[in-house]
């Protein structure tokens, strides 16, 4: 589920797979997953990055019995409330909720998921080898990586996943991320110049808030202004075109800067 538009550049992107059914809807709303006869995989994203909408995650009504439910939770893992019963592989990098860098991923399997990939590593069917998610699987059974992974990734990982653990774990985060991502929400509700992007409550992130400005106000200059003063990566997603600025709320982010950050908006504004 995800803003493509055209099934046959998915099929030239990934020729070993079959033509996708692609549910899509406009940058700042959610579409809703509906089952549908042979399809074995429902995927989306827990959390879209870059227009701030998150999707929950549980089982599609109506959907075959072994068809699995596949969730890219890179933003959200560490900082949504989640289920993980209601998916069967919530797979992340850490360089999110969880502090660290790329170039690792992390899965959590359902044994209907297991199944499934030993099911085609068994088959005659065409995967190239470094999207073979056995290999994946064989390596983590024995507690290591297929490739070497960065020191500096794992030291930084450990300690986030400790420090979420001795504050509460993720009741403590999602109650994190929820007072930083309410704080932007209130200030853009309350400012006449400011209204948050996704219109719908429900459909907001608590990791990443995007907040669309008044035209009379040029968001671009503001976060040129901010990092010139240190204040950095409030840019919003170019693609999407629109005079914004994207805000993370991501649970290492100190609620209280989330709230001076605001300030240094209002500041500026003030005195543009």
């Amino acid at each position: 589920m995800n803003s493509a538009q055209n099934s046959l550049q998915q099929l030239i992107k990934a020729p070993f797979l079959d033509a996708s059914s692609i549910i899509s809807s406009a940058p700042g709303t959610r579409p809703q997953a509906v089952a549908e006869a042979g399809v074995d995989v429902y995927a989306w994203p827990h959390n879209e990055t870059s227009t701030g909408v998150f999707a929950p995650v549980q089982r599609v009504s109506g959907a075959e019995p072994s068809s699995l439910v596949v969730i890219d939770a890179t933003s959200a893992a560490g900082g949504l409330d989640v289920d993980v019963s209601q998916s069967d592989v919530y797979y992340f990098a850490p360089q999110k909720n969880f502090a660290s860098d790329g170039g690792l991923w992390l899965g959590l399997f359902s044994p209907a998921a297991l199944e499934r990939v030993e099911k085609i590593a068994a088959s005659d069917r065409g995967v190239p080898d470094f999207l073979n998610l056995k290999t994946a699987v064989d390596n983590s059974r024995l507690n290591q990586t297929y490739n070497t992974p960065s020191l500096s990734t794992l030291v930084t990982l450990a300690a986030q996943v400790r420090w979420l653990n001795e504050n509460g774990g993720l009741n403590f985060a999602t109650g994190r991320t929820a007072d930083s991502a309410g704080r932007i929400y209130s200030w853009a509700e309350s400012a006449s110049f400011a209204t948050p992007f996704v219109a719908k409550p429900e459909e907001r992130s608590n990791v990443i808030a995007t907040i669309d400005f008044d035209d009379s106000i040029d968001a671009a200059a503001i976060a040129k202004t901010l990092r010139a003063n240190g204040v950095v990566d409030v840019e919003p997603y170019r693609k999407l075109g629109r005079n914004q600025l994207r805000i993370a709320t991501f649970v290492a982010i100190e609620p209280d800067d989330v709230s001076a950050l605001t300030r240094c908006i209002d500041y500026v504004i003030e005195h543009s």
